[in-house]
């Protein structure tokens, strides 16, 4: 419990800073929070893991730092000036929370881990770089953050096909959705919080029943989702919210994605950025489609109601008339 009121004390300390160096500073408790939590499971894989993660987030740290203080060296007021430094940071940053093509890391880390530190990691984790993000963009990183959208939608869309493993399918999902997500920082600094949202509550949904159920691949999916329906509609209904299909919950900061890239006339960013998502969508049908027709001869007792039915009803109620009171609330 101590690691991770200090993982969420570095986060705050991180996007409530006054100067770039307290900035770090609460990133650097982050990641010492962190470690630990994902060497608890004390296995060979969580050991490899961890280190792996550290020293990644180090050397990102280090590149922080470095472009700081050359920055500081060069302006003390500290203003950012269209350099190379610039590029630097955010890069930085980037890395820090996966985002492609900086992602090597982030789909081989993720399967050292369980299913609470990949939660973490594929949320809480991303928003300390995404706010300090936010900060620092202007009209000189524009061309370098449309490569890094489109890199995160190429990957997402390609990379994901064929994977076996639940945890690098939701991994190669939130490369993607961080490529919207990193959109939203350009051309809307707050709706991006928003997004980031519906996409924590879909993921936790998700996640808390591959954790109960112990799921780690798609075959053991197809088994226990053979032998009840109710876990087969769940399921069906928060992939196809995760993926943005209407009318789902998860459709809607799409929607709201692509209608503000069309009002800032960037039409060819937000036609790629739909045709790469549906893409990912075919791990999502795949995965769906599959479970429908798989017959698993043996039966897996499995008791639906050894769940939290409050969090279950709760999911089926913000996926299905989520998107309607949203719609309502943001017109007003």
């Amino acid at each position: 419990m101590l690691f991770v009121n200090t993982l969420i004390l570095g986060t705050l300390i991180s996007i409530s800073a006054y100067s770039w160096f307290s900035m770090w500073i609460g990133l650097e408790i982050n990641l010492l929070s962190f470690i630990p939590l994902i060497n608890k499971s004390s296995n060979n894989y969580s050991s490899e893991a961890s280190i792996k993660y550290f020293i990644i987030q180090a050397l990102s740290s280090i590149f922080i730092l470095f472009s700081i203080i050359l920055i500081l060296s060069v302006n003390n007021n500290f203003n950012f000036s269209i350099n190379i430094l610039t590029l630097i940071l955010n890069s930085a940053l980037l890395t820090k929370m996966g985002a492609a093509p900086f992602h090597f890391w982030f789909v081989e880390i993720i399967e050292g881990m369980n299913w609470l530190n990949s939660l973490i990691l594929l949320t809480w984790q991303k928003i300390a770089p995404m706010i300090l993000i936010m900060y620092n963009v202007n009209y000189f990183l524009y061309p370098f953050m449309f490569f890094i959208i489109m890199s995160c939608m190429i990957v997402s869309g390609i990379m994901g096909w064929n994977q076996i493993s639940l945890r690098k399918i939701l991994t190669y999902s939130s490369i993607n959705h961080m490529g919207w997500m990193l959109s939203l920082i350009l051309f809307n600094q707050s709706l991006w919080m928003f997004y980031f949202l519906i996409y924590s509550f879909i993921s936790l949904s998700i996640i808390f029943i591959f954790k109960k159920m112990k799921i780690n691949l798609i075959q053991q999916l197809f088994n226990i989702m053979s032998n009840n329906s109710s876990l087969k509609l769940f399921f069906i209904i928060n992939f196809f919210s995760l993926g943005g299909l209407p009318p789902f919950l998860g459709f809607f900061p799409k929607w709201l994605s692509i209608e503000i890239l069309i009002k800032s006339e960037f039409y060819l960013l937000a036609l790629f950025m739909v045709i790469m998502t549906l893409l990912t969508m075919y791990f999502y049908l795949r995965l769906m489609i599959s479970s429908l027709t798989f017959n698993n001869s043996n039966k897996i007792n499995f008791n639906f109601k050894n769940l939290n039915l409050y969090f279950i009803y709760l999911n089926y109620f913000m996926n299905f008339s989520g998107l309607i009171f949203i719609s309502i609330l943001w017109n007003f």
